[in-house]
């Protein structure tokens, strides 16, 4: 159980989260209530049905910071985490993102100390395929609401026409 598997956390980064909190997880009931404690997850405010906010909560948490800092490493990283932060940054604000890849960070931590479980770096390339099959799978579920099918990149899409020369 290497902590220091899971890219974006150095050394220096795993000793500071094994400082803060005890590696038995046992005070904390699961990943939520451990992010909750971090205070990485959106406290999602709500009246009438219509959503006030959703900030995170402001914490002087070093395992927080630590995290934080973490994900801004990878950035320029080619690992799937860095696609992801990356991806995240086109469709918000850095400081969103930074905070829900440290939020991913934080469950990855969570996952390895709690289960023991190892977790493996998929790469870009796969994490782009995932991707590309999640979009695929979602503009054939838009297009079937809509009464289209879609058929799959292996076939035709018309019976070939013959030609003939006369």
């Amino acid at each position: 159980m290497d902590l220091t598997h899971i890219n974006g956390l150095s050394v220096t980064t795993v000793m500071t989260i094994l400082s803060e909190i005890d590696p038995d997880l046992s005070r904390f009931a699961n990943v939520k209530h451990f992010c909750s404690w971090l205070g990485l997850c959106p406290g999602t405010k709500i009246s009438g049905g219509k959503v006030l906010s959703a900030h995170t909560r402001h914490s002087t948490n070093r395992v927080r910071q630590a995290l934080k800092l973490a994900a801004m490493s990878l950035s320029p990283s080619d690992s799937a985490l860095g696609v992801f932060y990356r991806r995240l940054c086109v469709r918000m604000d850095e400081p969103r993102a930074n905070t829900a890849v440290a939020h991913k960070l934080a469950r990855m931590v969570h996952f390895m100390l709690a289960r023991g479980e190892a977790i493996l770096d998929q790469g870009q390339q796969r994490y782009e395929e995932q991707q590309r099959e999640r979009s695929v799978a979602t503009l054939r579920r838009c297009a079937s609401a809509l009464g289209f099918e879609i058929p799959p990149t292996g076939q035709p899409t018309c019976p070939p026409v013959p030609f003939n020369v006369s």
